[in-house]
C-alpha cells in the first residue's frame, strides 16, 4: 500500500453516511482523504434497519415537529429540528438519484411505515436493511471518485491545531502502526458513536468515541455526553459481542411485548426511553433477564417481505418468529450528545466540522425519535460540504510540528481517550 500523503484539501474521519455524503457533495477538484477505522462497510450506518424519515407534505410538518420535540423531552434545538424536517424531501431526492431504492406500492409511490413516537407513517424503508441500502450505494459512488483516497484500517488519533484553527490530523495506519501528519484545509469528524465503551450495545465494538476525546483534549466544546439512548428490543443472548437489533418498525407494524406469562404489559409505540423503562420494570417484577416480543400480529406476509433479515437471524438463534415470541432486552444503541456544532456542522474550532452521531446539533434533544438519525447525518454532512466549498482557499497557514511520542503506545492512548469521555459524561450527568 502506498504511503499516505502529507497534504489534502479535506480530511474526513469516518465512512458512515455522514462521511460519505460530505465527500460526494464536495467539488471534484478537491482532494479528499477518507478514513475508516475498520473496513469501509463496518459503520453503524450499515446496521440501521428501520428506515429514514421524510416530511410527507406540508400538513405533516407540525406533527413531525411535535413528535421529534416530544421524543427529545423538548430539549431539542427548534431551529435544527425545523431545518431537518424542511430539508428531508430534497435529501430523499438526492438518495434516489444516487440509486437508493425504497419500498414502493403498485403505482410506484413510496410506501411509508411507522415507528415508536411517530403520530403517523412517514418512514421510508428498504426491507429491514435500509441503512445498508443507503450506505452501500453512497460508498460505491465514493469509491468511484478519482479525487477521494479511501484508507481502510486507518484512524484519526488527533487533530493538528494551530493558532488559526484545525489544519489536519495525525493518522494511524492500524495494521503497520505507522503514524502520519496530514495537513488539510478542512477536517470532518464523523467517527460514529460510543457503543464500544459499553458491555451491551448494538454498535460495532471499534466505535469508541475517539473524536469526542480529541475534541475534549483541544478544548472544542462538547455537549450532553451523558445523553445515551437505549434501544428497547435487541435479541437476548448470552453470547459475547454486538447485540442484534430488532427494529422499531416491527412494533410499528403490530408486534407486541409480553411478560413471562405471555401477557402484554405496555404501549409499544411510545418513545424508546419510555418503552425501555417499561421493559426494565417488567423484568424486575418477573425476576427475568428479558421479556418477549411477539411478531405474529404483524402477519406472515409482512414479516417475510418487510423483515427478512430479522426473521433469518431469529431462525439462526432457534426461534421461528412466525410461530413463537423471541426474547428481547434493552441495550445501548444511540448517542444524542457529541461535539457541539451549528446549523452548518461547524465546531468551536475554525475549519473543524463534525456530523453524524459524533456531532450534537440539537435535533435529538434528550432522546432520538426513531429513524431521524440517517436523515440528520446526511443533511448536516451536505451542509458542511457546502461551507467547505464556499470557504476554500482562504487558509494559507502551515501545519504545526508535533511529536508522535504520545501516540506510539496505542493501547494506552485508547484507554486515556475512553477515560476522558466517561469522566466528562459522568460530570455532565451530575450537573444535569
Amino acid at each position: 500500500m502506498s504511503k499516505i500523503e502529507n497534504t489534502y484539501d479535506v480530511l474526513i474521519a469516518g465512512t458512515g453516511v455522514a462521511g460519505l455524503c460530505c465527500a460526494l457533495n464536495l467539488p471534484r477538484d478537491m482532494r479528499i482523504l477518507l478514513l475508516s477505522k475498520s473496513t469501509a462497510d463496518r459503520s453503524d450506518s450499515f446496521l440501521a434497519q428501520g428506515g429514514i424519515c421524510m416530511l410527507r407534505d406540508e400538513g405533516d410538518f407540525e406533527s413531525y415537529f411535535e413528535d421529534t420535540m416530544r421524543a427529545g423531552h423538548y430539549e431539542n434545538d427548534e431551529a435544527a429540528v425545523r431545518l431537518m424536517i424542511q430539508s428531508s424531501p430534497s435529501m430523499i431526492e438526492d438518495l434516489v438519484r444516487a440509486g437508493v431504492e425504497f419500498a414502493r406500492d403498485e403505482r410506484g409511490e413510496f410506501r411509508f411505515t411507522r415507528e415508536g413516537g411517530h403520530s403517523r407513517p412517514r418512514i421510508l424503508y428498504h426491507d429491514d436493511v435500509t441503512g445498508k441500502e443507503i450506505t452501500s450505494k453512497l460508498l460505491a459512488r465514493v469509491q468511484a471518485l478519482p479525487n477521494v483516497e479511501l484508507r481502510e484500517n486507518s484512524e484519526l488519533v488527533d487533530i493538528l491545531a494551530g493558532p488559526d484553527g484545525c489544519c489536519g490530523g495525525v493518522v494511524r495506519e492500524n495494521v503497520a502502526g505507522k503514524l502520519y501528519d496530514v495537513c488539510a484545509e478542512f477536517t470532518l469528524l464523523a467517527t460514529g458513536g460510543v457503543g464500544g465503551l459499553y458491555e451491551h450495545s448494538t454498535n460495532y465494538r471499534h466505535l469508541t468515541g475517539d473524536a469526542l476525546a480529541i475534541a475534549l483534549k483541544h478544548g472544542v466544546p462538547v455537549e450532553h455526553l451523558d445523553y445515551v439512548q437505549i434501544h428497547p428490543t435487541t435479541f437476548y443472548s448470552q453470547k459475547q459481542g454486538r447485540r442484534f437489533l430488532i427494529s422499531e418498525s416491527v412494533r410499528g407494524e403490530g408486534a407486541v411485548l409480553l411478560d413471562k406469562h405471555g401477557k402484554r404489559f405496555c404501549n409499544e409505540l411510545l418513545p424508546r426511553d419510555i418503552v425501555t423503562g417499561e421493559i426494565r420494570a417488567q423484568m424486575r417484577k418477573d425476576g427475568t433477564d428479558h421479556v418477549w416480543l411477539d411478531m405474529r400480529p404483524v402477519g406472515e406476509e409482512t414479516l417475510r417481505v418487510h423483515f427478512p433479515t430479522i426473521c433469518a437471524h431469529c431462525r439462526e438463534e432457534g426461534y421461528d418468529v412466525l410461530r413463537q415470541p423471541v426474547p428481547v432486552v434493552p441495550a445501548q444503541h444511540y448517542f444524542m450528545g457529541g461535539i457541539r456544532v451549528d446549523l452548518d456542522g461547524r465546531t468551536g474550532m475554525p475549519r473543524l466540522f463534525a456530523a453524524g452521531e459524533t456531532a450534537c446539533n440539537g435535533v435529538h434533544g434528550k432522546n432520538r425519535l426513531a429513524s431521524n438519525s440517517l436523515l440528520e447525518s446526511l443533511i448536516w454532512a451536505k451542509r458542511a460540504a457546502a461551507i467547505m466549498q464556499a470557504e476554500r482557499g482562504r487558509w494559507r497557514g502551515a501545519a504545526p510540528q508535533v511529536s508522535h511520542a504520545e501516540y506510539e503506545n496505542y493501547a494506552a492512548l485508547k484507554e486515556k481517550y475512553a477515560t476522558m469521555v466517561r469522566e466528562e459524561a459522568e460530570r455532565e450527568e451530575c450537573i444535569d
